[in-house]
């Protein structure tokens, strides 16, 4: 009975060496012995050949999985029997195997070691030269050299252009400052609607006073060539002599005063000497016509280089105090040779300097004592 016992023992050490392809046919084999064992029917050396055969079984599934060759099918296969022997170091998978895991490829690292997270990269790469990222956590600004700052400003549209001028030409009918408006238009973007700035100014004076015409002609001067071209006052010239239809519903004497902007413009080297050639013959709006005629008749006159400049009239609060004092002793001499205190009135609300008004009574009186007539006196206390 032992020697048949070893006869058995020793098939199994000869089926380890076996091929996978023996290994196939013991597995039908183990399957009869199976059934046996259910029926009950195993002999002694049944069972012990089935336990050897066990045995040789677990080794070829161990040294399938050390492989380097191994499919995905043979590691589910052994997972089972390795978990039994956790301290083997091929009987278990790392977790940070780069291996491939799907049963493809040679088990080499995937990408040559070039791919994966938190990897440099294959040996020898050379990489280009990248573009620091402002959003990069270690982005350091002054190591990219000297920063320039620029405050871009919008270009201004009509409706804005028009907010922005009114108050600034309101203002300067008040301090009567032209540096400060020109400081004023430079900061803004005017863009390719910048000579509607002196339309918006010469509108704005129709509506006002003859002082603010006066203003509105110096700024005019003051700001050709620095802020506005010459041939940009031209262009907003004639888009007023266009808008006199509509100027005219406000202000009903728009076309003589517009005529007398255009001649004091010509005055003041504003506009060209020939603006007004470019327009004979060639309009047919009565208004435009009218202000045209006004302004070639006050250039016609003798002198009129001088007379322009008083084309507004000689009031308002910016003229020199000698100026207005010699205007008030004028306005009394009329009077007292007309005799009419209406015209006396119109004259003195033209100079347009109510907190003067005081110099007119003081020369009144000055009059009065140096001429010691009983009909000077009436008429000065008549006024």
């Amino acid at each position: 009975m032992a020697t048949e016992v070893e006869a058995w023992t020793t098939v199994p050490q000869q089926d380890g060496m076996r091929d996978s392809a023996d290994a196939e046919k013991s597995y039908d084999e183990d399957d009869l012995l199976n059934e046996a064992e259910v029926n009950g029917n195993w002999t002694p050396q049944e069972k012990a050949l089935h336990e050897a055969r066990l045995k040789a079984k677990a080794k070829r599934r161990l040294r399938r999985t050390s492989s380097r060759d191994s499919t995905r099918e043979s590691l589910s296969e052994a997972g089972g029997d390795m978990a039994g022997d956790p301290t083997s170091p091929r009987g278990k998978i790392a977790s940070n195997d780069r291996k491939s895991r799907m049963g493809k490829g040679r088990g080499l690292p995937k990408k040559g070691g070039a791919g994966g997270k938190g990897v440099w990269g294959a040996a020898g790469m050379v990489y280009e030269m990248e573009e620091p990222d402002a959003k990069d956590p270690n982005y350091d600004e002054s190591a990219q050299g000297e920063t320039v700052y620029a405050t871009v400003m919008p270009e201004l549209d009509e409706c804005e252009l028009e907010k922005k001028v009114n108050p600034i030409v309101q203002e300067y009918f008040e301090h009567g400052d032209t540096k400060e408006v020109q400081m004023l238009l430079e900061g803004l973007n005017l863009g390719h609607k910048k000579f509607e700035v002196s339309s918006l100014a010469v509108s704005l004076s129709l509506e006002g006073k003859a002082s603010h015409r006066e203003l509105t002609s110096r700024l005019l001067s003051d700001i050709v060539g620095k802020v506005l071209s010459e041939k940009e006052m031209g262009r907003a010239f004639d888009k007023m002599l266009r808008d006199l239809p509509d100027l005219i519903l406000d202000t009903p004497e728009a076309p003589q005063m517009l005529g007398q902007f255009i001649a004091r413009a010509i005055a003041d080297h504003v506009l060209p000497m020939g603006f007004l050639d470019q327009y004979r013959g060639k309009v047919d709006c009565d208004h435009a016509r009218a202000a045209l005629d006004r302004a070639s008749v006050l250039l016609s006159m003798k002198k009129e280089m001088v007379r322009l400049d008083n084309v507004w009239g000689v009031g308002g609060g910016q003229r020199p105090v000698k100026h207005l004092i010699k205007e008030m002793n004028l306005l009394l001499k009329e009077y007292l040779v007309s005799g009419d205190v209406s015209e006396a009135e119109h004259c003195l609300r033209d100079l347009e300097v109510p907190h003067f008004h005081h110099e007119l009574v003081y020369e009144a009186v000055v009059m009065v004592l140096e001429s010691n007539e009983e009909p000077v006196n009436r008429m000065m206390v008549k006024l």
